[in-house]
């Protein structure tokens, strides 16, 4: 269903997300729950009145529900007054793509693309151990999200972030033929693979938080380790193994955005260039879609809270071309 175009006393009955979710009591004493809902179209509030665990069941942000009850006016906004509620089951056959925002591209699309060009590698070194890595974290990288709240936030945002760099490193090596393109490009594919690590994800592929080892050392840190429990186990030399740890330890690219070191190669300096514009563009691109034309947009935090001018010469809303 469409969020957006849901009207004043309008019935609803849909499978949807639970974004957030408090339980409270009223002043005399009774439970309600007080949660948003959503899919990729939207979200809004909803209340469940005089709300026991036996009657309707527990539930916690997150999860993928199936919701049943009328919109009402609650101080001049929209409000779902929840009647019936209940958790989505194997034979509903949902799409979590129909529920949050997803990549434009498939998650096998977009991992098999990554891993063929990794086993093309001509040198053995980086294609042993970009193939192993990738091969024992499938699982995860099909739907992770890039980020918790910022760039690439979406399920599948780890492999579209990743995948778009791959493509802009390879661009850059056909103009400077002098870098070595499997060593940018290796570690450009390798350079988030521990934001697997990083944050706690739910069955919809967006992020709910950090992991424990995500808030006490952060991808940049795991990823380097990562990197290093391969290279010992597959016999790695050890200058690559040192190439792509840097890369990784300096892809932010300064200490203030959380680089261990500065980029000291040129395939690090690339790296880091493209990961920031990468991140820049796709929140850029997300501030305009929400400005209309010959306007400017809010100030975007992630950009030092500078405003957009949105010219609309381009329709904003095109994908990257990444096939």
């Amino acid at each position: 269903m469409n969020f957006n175009k849901i009207d004043h006393s309008d019935k609803v009955e849909c499978f949807c997300v639970i974004k957030t979710l408090d339980k409270k009591s009223t002043v005399k004493g009774d439970f309600y729950l007080d949660f948003n809902i959503g899919d990729k179209t939207g979200e809004m509030n909803a209340k469940i009145w005089g709300y026991t665990p036996e009657e309707y069941g527990e539930y916690a942000a997150g999860d993928i529900v199936k919701v049943r009850g009328n919109i009402v006016d609650y101080k001049g906004t929209k409000q779902l007054r929840v009647d019936r509620i209940r958790h989505a089951m194997e034979t509903d056959n949902i799409n979590a793509e129909d529920l949050v925002k997803s990549a434009a591209f498939g998650g096998e699309e977009m991992y098999n693309e990554l891993f063929s060009i990794a086993e093309n590698f001509n040198d053995e070194d980086l294609k042993r151990i970009v193939t192993a890595i990738y091969a024992d974290y499938k699982e995860k990288l099909l739907f992770w999200p890039a980020a918790f709240k910022l760039h690439h936030a979406l399920r599948g945002g780890l492999l579209m972030h990743t995948l778009s760099i791959v493509r802009l490193a390879d661009a850059v090596c056909n103009i400077y033929p002098f870098l070595d393109r499997e060593l940018l490009i290796a570690g450009a594919m390798l350079h988030d693979i521990a934001k697997t690590e990083e944050y706690i994800v739910n069955e919809t592929g967006t992020a709910d938080g950090y992991s424990v080892n995500g808030n006490l050392l952060g991808h940049i840190t795991m990823g380097a380790e990562i990197v290093g429990k391969y290279a010992e186990k597959l016999g790695i030399n050890q200058q690559t193994e040192t190439l792509l740890k840097h890369m990784i330890l300096s892809h932010h690219g300064v200490p203030e955005y959380g680089a261990a070191v500065r980029p000291m190669t040129m395939e690090a300096e690339i790296l880091s260039e493209l990961d920031l514009m990468d991140s820049r563009l796709y929140e850029m691109k997300d501030a305009l879609l929400k400005s209309d034309k010959g306007a400017f947009t809010s100030p975007v935090w992630a950009l030092d809270n500078i405003k957009l001018y949105n010219h609309a010469r381009k329709e904003t809303e095109t994908e990257p071309k990444l096939f």
